[in-house]
């Protein structure tokens, strides 16, 4: 082997190998991070990742995701030209066509359905990645239809509802300057791994951890000064007692509840419902410790909560467990002030950067006015008012019933039917359209069920923008071509809107001159971040927290204050939301005797993010075979030993895997990881069990039965 082989060999980038590193962004989980990623190109093929070290995001570091993006790009099922339906729906038999000929097709069948039964008949869906989301958006508007749904109708929007009745703006915990953290539903070494640094450096400095967590997970172990593991879904109730015992001590900020919190005595009436032996009974917490967790809450301000996106979420109750849990920053004196939760405002897709564009204005510059009313509007009155999307959980029941109009067409980028509770349910309701394109990398299970198929190209394929924390800015370049006939989700939006003659001028140019668009109050121009390739910090432009400013303004809501008694909830009393954060039951009402056990859908693995990372080699090979976390005392008493076949039924039907026996869940409880084609938990849920306030699926309390498979 001679010096320039060996060179390759080694991946060392330089003239004599021609391996050049090229900088990207990993988009195959949440938007939040996105992580920097040098990518060793030889001959036009990426041959290696790492993390970019000077990333404001990552610093260097890349998770086992990230680490397995090269597996995932160069899949062997990559979808490679634009298909179409031959065969029955889902059957996968598809034939080649051109881009023309696929465009040609969906241009006339959208236009037919919107001739024949209304442009609100048509939804645009998307699932991962988010990156287009904006584009979609607006497409939607400019086709006619208010029908806009994504897949976080079942991610992320609940909380971003509550912080809208609270204060009328998002909010985050500053880690940074807290003296006590409280880590509700909080497991970075298995998502949102970034999220750990920050509490790992500030516990260094002598801030105390509280975990509050049904399982003992890494971040229980090495990191918690508490772990308190309530029964799923019994999170308000414990909220709601930690309230009265800060009441019943004086541990409170009387003077900020004097001048900036709505309904505080109504709240303090409802919370004497919770003493600590009710609490501990609801909870399954032993009294001390819950008495002695509060204590360590008072006395180690400031108190910061720790965000969460879906784990708090993905229950009936959900939505009114967040709000009792955020209610404590209230009552303690902890909203907008250092080392609490703080007021953020979205820059662009999602991200906080500290300044604005024109992200919002570019949506909804083509929305029409007297659109019909979005799915999920009549079903969910309080998500209708809060957020500018159709309720995704509703859709199944709407395209069976047809009401309040018809549901005859779907136009999705990424769509994964399994994201949906009781999934089985939503693909039939599929099978019933008259049209659905889906656009992905892979031949999803999804796109089985589509009359056309398009071809979507990576985010190491694209160029994109993207803003980060801090004040940053990028604007990504493509590091490889993309491959076989792929083409990026945002060129399809717009060749699409050309074909459909949408009048939309601006979204027919493409991406770059929208983005122009969007950035044309910044002081930067898209080609200098293009031509830097990296992040790039935006100097004066970025605002500075300051503390207590907003308080002074006054919030965003109908009394200007932090609204432990809603206002905006108050106006739907009449459909059984109340404007208190009160607390009920999240189990489904199955039989408690024939299905026993509660299922949980939603916990992370180190190695998968939904099912987009379950035929990357690498990845699938840290958990092999789908299967159920079930307690050391439950899988005793049922005579299931590690790795016996066990059944996992609902009323919806049966599922079949491997036991894993552990004890760090909770007797009565189980665990599996959604998203196996071969396994679908999510099939086995309860699709009417879904929150009255933000529709989200009760994917953590859905009653189950386990038992040893029986052999013959």
């Amino acid at each position: 082997m001679n010096r320039k082989e060996r060179l390759i060999k080694a991946k060392i980038p330089c003239k004599e190998t021609g391996i050049e590193i090229r900088h990207s962004i990993c988009d195959i989980c949440s938007p939040t991070f996105h992580c920097g990623v040098d990518a060793y190109v030889l001959n036009g093929k990426i041959i290696k990742i790492e993390g970019t070290k000077n990333h404001p995001m990552n610093k260097g570091v890349l998770c086992t995701k990230g680490l397995g993006n090269r597996q995932y790009i160069y899949r062997e099922d990559r979808i490679k030209t634009p298909l179409k339906r031959v065969g029955p729906r889902g059957s996968g038999e598809f034939k080649p066509i051109s881009w023309d000929e696929a465009y040609n097709e969906i241009a006339a069948q959208l236009n037919k359905v919107k001739e024949q039964y209304g442009a609100e008949s048509v939804v645009f869906f998307s699932g991962f990645s988010k990156w287009y989301r904006p584009f979609l958006h607006r497409f939607a508007y400019s086709f006619g239809s208010p029908n806009y749904a994504t897949e976080s109708s079942t991610c992320q929007t609940s909380t971003f509802m509550v912080w809208d009745v609270n204060v009328g703006n998002f909010s985050v915990a500053d880690v940074a300057n807290a003296g006590v953290f409280v880590g509700w539903a909080y497991n970075p070494h298995y998502s949102r791994h970034l999220a750990l640094g920050p509490v790992m450096a500030q516990k260094e400095r002598g801030m105390k951890v509280i975990i509050i967590d049904p399982r003992i997970t890494p971040a229980s172990q090495q990191l918690a000064d508490i772990h308190l593991r309530p029964i799923p879904g019994t999170d308000g109730a414990l909220a709601l007692g930690m309230g009265k015992i800060l009441i019943d001590n004086g541990w409170i900020d009387k003077d900020y509840i004097e001048n900036h919190v709505f309904g505080f005595e109504q709240y303090r009436e409802y919370v004497q419902k919770f003493d600590i032996d009710t609490v501990s009974k609801i909870t399954g917490i032993p009294a001390r410790d819950i008495e002695d967790t509060v204590y360590m809450m008072a006395h180690n301000g400031p108190m910061a909560i720790n965000e969460s996106a879906a784990p708090l979420a993905h229950h009936k109750n959900g939505f009114q467990n967040y709000r009792a849990i955020m209610a404590l920053s209230a009552i303690t004196g902890n909203y907008d002030r250092p080392g609490g939760q703080i007021p953020v405002s979205f820059t662009y897709n999602y991200m906080c950067a500290g300044f604005k564009t024109r992200e919002q204005e570019f949506i909804n510059a083509t929305k029409k006015p007297g659109m019909r009313p979005k799915v999920g509007a009549a079903r969910f009155p309080l998500w209708d008012e809060l957020v500018d999307e159709c309720q995704a959980t509703d859709l199944t029941r709407q395209i069976n019933e047809e009401t309040p109009y018809p549901i005859k067409a779907i136009f999705a980028l990424g769509m994964n039917y399994r994201m949906l509770p009781d999934s089985g349910a939503f693909r039939k309701a599929l099978e019933k359209l008259d049209f659905i394109v889906n656009t992905d990398l892979f031949m999803t299970d999804t796109a089985k069920l589509a009359d056309i198929v398009l071809p979507a190209c990576s985010s190491f394929e694209r160029g994109e923008l993207k803003a980060y924390g801090g004040g940053y800015l990028q604007y990504t370049n493509p590091v490889i071509e993309p491959l076989y006939e792929s083409k990026n989700d945002v060129q399809i939006i717009s060749e699409l809107a050309s074909c459909l003659k949408l009048n939309d001028p601006l979204l027919e140019k493409g991406y770059e001159e929208c983005i122009k668009y969007i950035l044309q109050d910044i002081p930067i121009t898209v080609e200098e971040l293009k031509k830097t390739g990296l992040p790039v910090h935006m100097g004066d432009i970025v605002g500075q927290y300051e503390p207590g400013e907003f308080t002074r303004k006054g919030y965003n809501t109908p009394s200007r204050k932090f609204e432990l008694y809603s206002n905006i909830i108050a106006k739907y009393q009449d459909k059984g939301l109340d404007p208190l954060p009160t607390y009920v039951s999240s189990l489904n009402d199955w039989d408690e005797e024939k299905y026993p056990f509660i299922l949980n859908s939603g916990p992370r693995l180190p190695g998968a993010i939904h099912s987009r990372t379950h035929n990357v080699p690498w990845l699938r090979r840290l958990r092999p075979n789908p299967a159920v976390d079930i307690s050391t005392e439950d899988a005793e008493k049922l005579g299931i030993e590690q790795g016996d076949t066990v059944e996992i039924s609902t009323p919806n039907g049966t599922i079949y895997v491997e036991a894993n026996v552990t004890g760090k869940v909770l007797a009565g409880m189980v665990n599996m990881y959604h998203g196996y084609s071969e396994a679908d938990v999510n099939s086995l849920m309860d699709g009417n069990n879904v929150d009255p306030y933000s529709g989200f699926p009760g994917y953590r309390t859905t009653r189950c039965n386990v038992r040893k498979k029986e052999v013959p």
